[in-house]
Protein backbone atom coordinates (compact mmCIF):
# COMPACT_ATOMS: atom_id res chain seq x y z
CA UNK A 1 0.00 0.00 0.00
CA UNK A 2 2.77 2.44 1.07
CA UNK A 3 4.78 1.70 -2.58
CA UNK A 4 1.61 2.54 -4.63
CA UNK A 5 1.32 5.85 -2.92
CA UNK A 6 4.74 6.51 -3.44
CA UNK A 7 4.18 5.60 -7.24
CA UNK A 8 1.12 7.96 -7.26
CA UNK A 9 3.22 11.06 -6.14
CA UNK A 10 6.28 9.97 -8.36
CA UNK A 11 3.62 10.52 -11.57
CA UNK A 12 1.98 13.36 -10.52
CA UNK A 13 4.01 16.90 -11.43
CA UNK A 14 4.77 18.92 -8.75
CA UNK A 15 2.61 22.39 -8.76
CA UNK A 16 4.47 25.51 -9.58
CA UNK A 17 3.69 29.16 -8.87
CA UNK A 18 3.00 29.97 -12.50
CA UNK A 19 0.17 27.27 -12.32
CA UNK A 20 -1.55 28.80 -9.60
CA UNK A 21 -1.75 32.07 -10.77
CA UNK A 22 -3.11 31.00 -13.89
CA UNK A 23 -5.71 29.26 -11.52
CA UNK A 24 -5.86 32.50 -10.05
CA UNK A 25 -6.41 34.57 -12.89
CA UNK A 26 -8.88 32.43 -14.19
CA UNK A 27 -11.07 31.93 -11.20
CA UNK A 28 -10.88 35.42 -10.93
CA UNK A 29 -12.90 36.16 -14.92
CA UNK A 30 -15.20 33.38 -13.99
CA UNK A 31 -15.80 35.08 -10.89
CA UNK A 32 -16.74 38.48 -12.61
CA UNK A 33 -18.42 36.43 -15.46
CA UNK A 34 -20.33 35.15 -13.26
CA UNK A 35 -21.54 38.33 -11.47
CA UNK A 36 -22.25 39.79 -14.27
CA UNK A 37 -24.82 37.09 -15.62
CA UNK A 38 -26.06 36.58 -12.57
CA UNK A 39 -26.81 40.46 -12.27
CA UNK A 40 -28.18 40.22 -15.78
CA UNK A 41 -30.07 37.62 -14.10
CA UNK A 42 -31.25 39.73 -11.43
CA UNK A 43 -33.33 42.08 -13.87
CA UNK A 44 -36.23 41.69 -14.82
CA UNK A 45 -37.48 42.42 -18.60
CA UNK A 46 -39.21 45.51 -17.87
CA UNK A 47 -35.84 46.75 -15.80
CA UNK A 48 -33.53 45.01 -18.85
CA UNK A 49 -36.01 47.09 -21.46
CA UNK A 50 -35.65 50.74 -19.60
CA UNK A 51 -31.65 49.64 -19.06
CA UNK A 52 -31.78 49.95 -22.94
CA UNK A 53 -34.14 52.79 -23.42
CA UNK A 54 -30.91 54.95 -21.29
CA UNK A 55 -28.13 53.04 -23.03
CA UNK A 56 -30.06 54.44 -26.63
CA UNK A 57 -31.11 58.10 -25.67
CA UNK A 58 -27.31 58.25 -24.23
CA UNK A 59 -26.41 57.06 -27.99
CA UNK A 60 -28.63 59.14 -29.42
CA UNK A 61 -27.80 62.48 -27.85
CA UNK A 62 -24.04 61.92 -29.30
CA UNK A 63 -24.82 61.06 -32.66
CA UNK A 64 -27.22 64.05 -32.69
CA UNK A 65 -24.24 66.77 -30.92
CA UNK A 66 -22.07 64.93 -33.78
CA UNK A 67 -24.65 65.96 -36.44
CA UNK A 68 -24.94 69.21 -35.38
CA UNK A 69 -21.68 69.87 -35.29
CA UNK A 70 -21.17 68.53 -38.91
CA UNK A 71 -24.37 71.39 -39.81
CA UNK A 72 -21.99 73.78 -38.59
CA UNK A 73 -18.75 72.79 -40.47
CA UNK A 74 -20.60 72.51 -43.32
CA UNK A 75 -22.02 76.55 -43.23
CA UNK A 76 -19.28 77.34 -42.01
CA UNK A 77 -17.28 76.40 -45.24
CA UNK A 78 -20.23 77.54 -47.21
CA UNK A 79 -19.82 80.84 -46.18
CA UNK A 80 -16.16 80.92 -46.26
CA UNK A 81 -16.81 79.55 -49.83
CA UNK A 82 -19.07 83.09 -51.15
CA UNK A 83 -16.89 84.92 -48.96
CA UNK A 84 -13.84 84.05 -50.87
CA UNK A 85 -15.73 84.07 -54.54
CA UNK A 86 -16.99 87.71 -53.78
CA UNK A 87 -13.53 88.46 -53.23
CA UNK A 88 -12.28 87.45 -56.10
CA UNK A 89 -14.80 89.25 -58.45
CA UNK A 90 -14.26 92.40 -56.39
CA UNK A 91 -10.17 91.66 -56.70
CA UNK A 92 -10.94 91.22 -60.68
CA UNK A 93 -12.94 94.44 -60.93
CA UNK A 94 -10.54 96.47 -59.13
CA UNK A 95 -7.15 95.33 -60.60
CA UNK A 96 -6.89 98.12 -62.22
CA UNK A 97 -7.53 100.64 -59.07
CA UNK A 98 -4.09 101.36 -58.10
CA UNK A 99 -2.24 102.18 -61.53
CA UNK A 100 -5.53 104.42 -62.30
CA UNK A 101 -4.81 106.40 -59.26
CA UNK A 102 -1.29 106.62 -60.22
CA UNK A 103 -2.30 108.17 -63.52
CA UNK A 104 -4.97 111.12 -62.18
CA UNK A 105 -2.53 113.42 -61.51
CA UNK A 106 -1.14 112.55 -65.09
CA UNK A 107 -4.94 113.33 -66.25
CA UNK A 108 -4.90 116.65 -63.97
CA UNK A 109 -1.92 118.07 -65.64
CA UNK A 110 -3.59 117.50 -69.22
CA UNK A 111 -6.34 119.52 -68.04
CA UNK A 112 -4.68 122.35 -66.20
CA UNK A 113 -1.82 122.57 -69.61
CA UNK A 114 -5.15 122.41 -72.15
CA UNK A 115 -6.29 125.33 -70.19
CA UNK A 116 -3.53 127.45 -69.83
CA UNK A 117 -2.96 127.09 -73.80
CA UNK A 118 -6.28 128.85 -74.35
CA UNK A 119 -5.59 131.77 -72.15
CA UNK A 120 -1.96 132.54 -72.90
CA UNK A 121 -1.10 130.66 -76.13
CA UNK A 122 2.31 130.80 -75.06
CA UNK A 123 3.80 127.32 -77.06
CA UNK A 124 7.06 127.24 -75.26
CA UNK A 125 5.69 127.41 -72.48
CA UNK A 126 3.28 124.44 -73.22
CA UNK A 127 5.33 122.43 -74.89
CA UNK A 128 7.30 122.20 -71.90
CA UNK A 129 4.63 121.74 -69.56
CA UNK A 130 3.17 118.69 -72.34
CA UNK A 131 7.07 117.48 -72.00
CA UNK A 132 6.80 117.57 -68.14
CA UNK A 133 3.40 115.57 -68.12
CA UNK A 134 5.07 112.93 -70.00
CA UNK A 135 8.02 112.25 -68.30
CA UNK A 136 5.12 111.91 -65.63
CA UNK A 137 3.21 109.21 -67.75
CA UNK A 138 6.14 107.28 -68.06
CA UNK A 139 7.29 107.31 -64.37
CA UNK A 140 3.96 105.71 -63.02
CA UNK A 141 4.07 103.22 -66.09
CA UNK A 142 7.37 102.81 -65.36
CA UNK A 143 6.41 101.52 -61.44
CA UNK A 144 3.77 98.92 -62.73
CA UNK A 145 6.70 97.39 -64.97
CA UNK A 146 5.94 98.70 -68.36
CA UNK A 147 9.07 99.24 -70.27
CA UNK A 148 9.88 100.05 -73.86
CA UNK A 149 12.21 98.16 -75.91
CA UNK A 150 15.43 99.02 -77.73
CA UNK A 151 14.93 97.78 -81.39
CA UNK A 152 17.07 100.00 -83.87
CA UNK A 153 20.14 98.19 -84.61
CA UNK A 154 19.02 94.57 -83.51
CA UNK A 155 18.58 91.49 -85.29
CA UNK A 156 15.09 91.29 -86.57
CA UNK A 157 13.14 89.43 -84.15
CA UNK A 158 9.62 87.77 -85.38
CA UNK A 159 8.81 87.28 -81.54
CA UNK A 160 9.57 91.09 -80.42
CA UNK A 161 8.97 92.68 -83.77
CA UNK A 162 6.36 93.51 -86.36
CA UNK A 163 8.17 94.15 -90.08
CA UNK A 164 5.95 96.58 -91.81
CA UNK A 165 8.38 97.37 -94.78
CA UNK A 166 11.94 96.38 -95.74
CA UNK A 167 14.21 99.14 -97.11
CA UNK A 168 17.81 98.69 -98.46
CA UNK A 169 19.98 99.59 -95.97
CA UNK A 170 23.88 99.87 -96.48
CA UNK A 171 24.53 101.01 -93.10
CA UNK A 172 23.28 98.18 -91.28
CA UNK A 173 23.52 94.34 -92.40
CA UNK A 174 21.04 92.33 -93.85
CA UNK A 175 17.59 91.22 -92.03
CA UNK A 176 18.68 94.37 -89.29
CA UNK A 177 16.12 97.01 -87.52
CA UNK A 178 16.74 100.14 -88.90
CA UNK A 179 13.95 102.16 -88.46
CA UNK A 180 11.33 102.10 -85.43
CA UNK A 181 8.01 103.53 -86.31
CA UNK A 182 6.39 102.47 -82.94
CA UNK A 183 7.51 101.78 -79.99
CA UNK A 184 7.17 97.99 -78.19
CA UNK A 185 6.90 97.65 -74.60
CA UNK A 186 7.62 95.08 -72.11
CA UNK A 187 5.55 94.47 -68.84
CA UNK A 188 7.53 93.44 -66.34
CA UNK A 189 9.20 89.60 -68.33
CA UNK A 190 6.11 89.74 -70.91
CA UNK A 191 5.78 91.36 -74.52
CA UNK A 192 2.91 93.54 -74.12
CA UNK A 193 3.12 95.07 -77.73
CA UNK A 194 6.00 94.12 -80.62
CA UNK A 195 7.46 97.00 -82.26
CA UNK A 196 6.44 98.16 -85.81
CA UNK A 197 9.76 98.77 -87.57
CA UNK A 198 11.64 98.43 -90.69
CA UNK A 199 14.14 95.77 -91.65
CA UNK A 200 16.81 96.14 -94.28
CA UNK A 201 16.78 93.86 -96.80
Amino acid sequence: MVRWREETLKDQKPRTDEDHKENTEGDSERSILDEENSDNNDMSLPEKILTLKAELATVKAKADEHYDHLLRLQADFDNFRKRSQKEKAELIKYASERIVEDLLPVLDNFERAASAAKVNPDFAAFSKGVDMIYRQLQTALYKEGLKAMESVGQPFDPNLHEAVLRVASEEHPENTVVEELQKGYYLKEKVLRPCMVKVSN
